[in-house]
């Protein structure tokens, strides 16, 4: 009986093992397909010279921004688009090729994320049916109108001044002493605006969604979860709507800000209990503002 029981346990662990790995294996088999098809298909503007030719010593800098924003968003739960966005724009990469850096850098770093909130239990999978699809619907509207429809050029000064808002909604958080817990209404609108903005703007999922849910007082630790979780999908679908009516552009700056993360990921779990969480997000908050006000000096 007790042999029996030991193998139901672990056929059952086995099983929900098999079932976190469908996470990871499901969208790298999907996104290793999708960069196949597209590098073949934009194969006489893509060759392997100009690939490794197209890295120089400013892919240090984007790695080092890949590093820094993940240790921004592991320590925060928030942050990482609005973070890497303010540097690249401040660094003279245009909208279009930032944004989708960000959002497939993203595909990574949230999918590492979903998997490890999901293994946890911090996830309610209620909320997060709620802000899926529409999240879904929002960003992949926003990476189209981006890619195919807007002049970056154009709205290279809004995108900033949207950083503006958000730094100081992450501020506002830090600073707010007392929560009054309130019933959360239009979850969908939510989280298609949310989308919307995360792929036009080249972040703010999480500044939006989580500091909207934890300002109604919801619980912190299912709400990061959750919100976390659903950015996978949501990162995953701009990040494929960018590729496929804007083309791969900017590798180096993609591939900077993945190793980046990737290498700095586990430090930023480590450094979530040692660092005092409403300062750093204060000056996280007041170094978007000092970015995104170069980026405007520079356009005006």
């Amino acid at each position: 009986m007790e042999n029996e029981l030991k193998l139901n346990n672990t056929a059952i662990k086995s099983n929900a093992f098999s079932k976190g790995n469908l996470w990871v294996v499901i969208p790298v088999v999907l996104l290793v397909s999708l960069l196949s098809v597209l590098i073949y298909n934009h194969h006489a503007e893509f060759t392997w010279d100009g690939f490794v030719n197209g890295f120089n010593e400013e892919f240090l800098v984007f790695f080092a921004i890949g590093v820094f924003a993940q240790l921004v968003d592991g320590t925060l739960g928030m942050g990482y688009g609005a973070t890497s966005t303010s540097f690249l724009l401040a660094y003279g990469v245009p909208p279009v090729v930032s944004s989708t850096a960000v959002h497939v850098s993203e595909m990574f770093t949230t999918g590492a994320s979903a998997l490890s909130h999901h293994r946890f239990g911090n996830i309610n999978k209620k909320l997060v049916k709620h802000l899926l699809i529409p999240g879904v619907l929002g960003s992949i509207t926003g990476a189209y109108l981006l890619s195919d429809v807007i002049d970056g050029d154009i709205i290279k000064p809004f995108i900033a001044v949207y950083m503006i808002i958000l730094a100081v909604v992450i501020i506002k958080k830090a600073l707010r002493k007392s929560i009054v817990k309130k019933k959360t209404k239009k979850l969908g609108v939510l989280a298609v605006f949310g989308g919307f903005m995360d792929s036009i703007g080249g972040g703010g999922w999480g500044p939006i969604v989580t500091s909207t849910l934890l300002g109604r007082g919801r619980n912190p630790r299912y709400t990061i979860g959750s919100v976390n979780a659903a950015e996978f999908a949501i990162s995953f679908a701009s990040g494929i709507t960018f590729m496929l009516f804007g083309g791969i552009h900017g590798w180096q700056v993609i591939i900077g800000l993945i190793l980046g993360g990737v290498i700095s990921a586990p430090l930023a779990a480590y450094l979530v209990n040692k660092i005092k969480r409403k300062p750093m997000m204060v000056a996280v908050g007041v170094l978007i503002i000092i970015l995104s006000l170069k980026t405007l000096s520079k356009l005006l």
